[in-house]
């Protein structure tokens, strides 16, 4: 079994976590799992409740986090980014009260959330730091990206075509030519390479995120030096990724 914790990282109703700790004498490998929804605050961490359940039960501690998102008081653009970033700098302070091992950090994320998993593992490098963004305190081991977001500029594109507007335009304050600085600053694609170990899963049958975002993404990442690895599943659409009780489900834990 395992304990259930909910731990503030900030003030604001949406900056807390829920920490998932296996009953184990032994210091326990983290798995940050950051949940989808177009960044969107109608969208929360209860998508991720049966993976993050499923992961303690197998002797992971889980830190399910909440960020604020589109829909939410922010204090600007770059609110969302800085919420991720403080959420998971905040183990370090919690891992005194808590057995968790911070050598062994995994982040898995799932659609906008794997957009903010790959974005967490480029600000790893040192040469990412600018004013816009807090500073990472914490060294992440491996992302996992499921169905995930890997180019903003290309979201926003293919939202465009469908004449829907684009949640990315709203994450970032506005179009790719109205911001250009900021989709280079955020968009995982255009920040390679991360020198982080990736995987890439992405169901065929995806009719929110395209897995051409991804097979585009392991390309390129490729060719610039990244350890990436793709897995593309046929029959398989957008949510089945993180459904415990799926075939696609077993892939991400062997992927872990």
């Amino acid at each position: 079994m395992f304990n259930k914790i909910n731990i503030f990282y900030g003030e604001h109703q949406s900056q807390f976590g829920v920490l998932r700790l296996p009953e184990s004498p032994e210091p326990c490998p983290v798995i940050v799992l950051i949940h989808g929804g177009f960044w969107q605050s109608k969208y929360n961490l209860e998508e991720n409740t049966p993976i993050a359940e499923d992961l303690a039960l197998r002797g992971y501690a889980t830190w399910n986090i909440e960020y604020r998102r589109i829909g939410e008081e922010l204090e600007g653009w770059n609110s969302t980014f800085n919420d991720v970033i403080d959420a998971i700098n905040h183990l370090t302070i919690i891992k005194e009260s808590h057995r968790i091992d911070l050598a062994k950090v995994t982040v898995l994320g799932h659609s906008a959330g794997g957009h903010l998993a790959l974005w967490l593992a480029s600000r790893t490098n040192a040469s990412q730091t600018d004013n816009e963004f807090n500073e990472l305190a914490i060294g992440i081991q491996k992302v996992l990206s499921l169905a995930g977001v890997t180019d903003l500029t290309n979201m926003w594109e293919i939202h465009e075509q469908k004449g829907i507007k684009s949640p990315v335009a709203a994450l970032l304050g506005g179009t790719p030519q109205e911001f250009p600085k900021r989709y280079k600053m955020t968009s995982p694609i255009e920040l390679l390479p991360f020198g982080v170990e990736q995987v890439l899963i992405h169901g065929e049958l995806d009719r929110h995120v395209p897995v051409e975002l991804s097979i585009n993404y392991y390309q390129i990442a490729q060719e610039k030096g990244d350890k990436v690895k793709l897995v593309v599943l046929p029959d398989i659409e957008h949510f089945k990724v993180i459904d415990p009780a799926s075939s696609a489900w077993d892939i991400v834990v062997d992927s872990i």
